[in-house]
């Protein structure tokens, strides 16, 4: 019988920004940054290969989140040092019992991350976002 494996969650509640990473073809370049169009919402769990997180819209204008092989820029904001990386949302699931609180959880499984943010993302899945050590900390700056 084969074994099924996952890679352990993190509950963090860390607020994240979503935005569509520009098509290939794009003349636009965005370098991971989410600055006109996206969503706000916050994770719900953080792994070594993907992060779920909730939003209050499965959309942005008329683009859905999930679907089609489409990246996002997702950017985890963590008491001010952000941490940019790619994802590929995989699935969705509409939550909450009421219009007023309904949001939609998103799975996404992380396609690309910088060095710099990768280091940080490793940080916060061992340490979590309110530990001791702050997050800048681990980060060398180059600068004299």
């Amino acid at each position: 019988m084969a074994q099924r494996r996952a890679a352990a969650r993190k509950g963090y509640n860390v607020p994240v920004k979503v935005c569509f990473a520009p098509e290939k073809n794009s003349p636009v370049k965005s370098h991971g940054r989410c600055d006109e169009a996206f969503l706000s919402g916050e994770t719900s769990d953080v792994s070594d290969t993907g992060v779920g997180f909730f939003v209050s819209s499965i959309r942005i204008k008329e683009k859905y989140l999930v679907g089609q092989d489409r990246l996002l820029n997702l950017e985890l904001d963590l008491s001010g040092r952000k941490i940019r990386m790619q994802v590929r949302g995989v699935r969705y699931e509409r939550v909450g019992i009421h219009l007023s609180t309904e949001r939609y959880a998103v799975g996404a499984t992380i396609v690309s991350v910088n060095e710099e943010d990768q280091a940080a993302y490793e940080h916060l899945l061992r340490h979590g976002h309110n530990s001791g050590n702050p997050i800048s900390s681990i980060i060398e700056v180059g600068a004299e």
